[in-house]
């Protein structure tokens, strides 16, 4: 046995024996200013981590920050401040809340947290990719928009400034992913496709695997409920969520039970 095999089974045996460090009252989520500043997409990636977290009946306080996005280690928001670890995004705070003796997904059996990963991929690759499509490629979301709340708390010209370099950055992802020529019309038909895929997968079940959510759960809620509530220049991507009936039901589910029962109210769903 070489020494590399010998260290990954000491940390497998650590994880399954000894007991997991506690989670701290003080353990922070970090994102941008919630009325004026944070976008689409941020806002989403937010709601997300903060409905795993309810998940797993682990406190967080939400700090807004002008500056969180060059706060985190990532680049990205959010990011958790526990201890002395900050973690950013969904996946890595997932890992490390496991690490901590937390999981959603340890009753899945192998074949279904392989189908959770894969729905998640669709998420993260259609549902996120079209949030940030609109946020920077989208002309009239660009100028009505994007530009002022990602500028705004920063003075001129810095904020303009910013603003054309991170939508460069976006845009030049765009064309990497094959999406840099394509029509708002055929964004929007990828995201009816997902929420289409995620419908049929849900069913009439309360959570994506029956009974207990999981994180595949957090982060459709953190995107469809993110959508359905920001105004934009118009509602055509609200309304290819709204198209889908268990996929409103599922947001209010989640919504009433991890945020408004537990004191963490917030705009109501309407199905209409």
């Amino acid at each position: 046995m070489d020494l590399l095999t010998k260290a990954v089974n000491r940390v497998r045996f650590l994880e399954r024996y000894l007991p997991a460090e506690p989670w701290p009252e003080n353990a922070t989520l970090y994102q941008q200013l919630k009325g004026e500043q944070i976008l689409l997409s941020d806002n989403a990636a937010s709601l997300a981590v903060q409905a795993f977290l309810q998940m797993c009946n682990l406190p967080i306080k939400v700090v807004c920050r002008a500056n969180a996005e060059y706060m985190s280690p990532s680049g990205k928001v959010p990011f958790i401040h526990v201890g002395n670890q900050v973690v950013s995004e969904l996946g890595p705070i997932v890992q490390f809340v496991k690490a901590k003796g937390h999981s959603l997904s340890d009753g899945l059996d192998e074949v279904q947290k392989a189908e959770m990963k894969a729905y998640m991929e669709l998420v993260n690759n259609m549902l996120l990719t079209a949030e940030l499509y609109l946020q920077w490629c989208d002309e009239a979301t660009v100028g009505e928009i994007t530009h002022a709340r990602y500028g705004s708390p920063y003075p001129w010209p810095l904020n303009h400034i910013l603003a054309y370099q991170k939508q460069w950055e976006v845009k030049r992802k765009m064309k990497a992913i094959g999406w840099g020529n394509k029509t708002l019309d055929q964004v929007l038909e990828d995201v009816d496709q997902c929420c289409q895929a995620l419908s049929q997968r849900l069913g009439t079940q309360p959570y994506f695997f029956n009974k207990q959510p999981t994180e595949l759960d957090a982060l459709v809620f953190g995107h469809l409920y993110t959508i359905l509530t920001t105004q934009l220049t118009n509602d055509e991507l609200s309304e290819k969520v709204k198209n889908y009936s268990n996929l409103l039901a599922f947001c209010r589910r989640i919504e009433q039970h991890y945020f408004e029962d537990r004191g963490k109210g917030s705009s109501s769903i309407r199905s209409s």
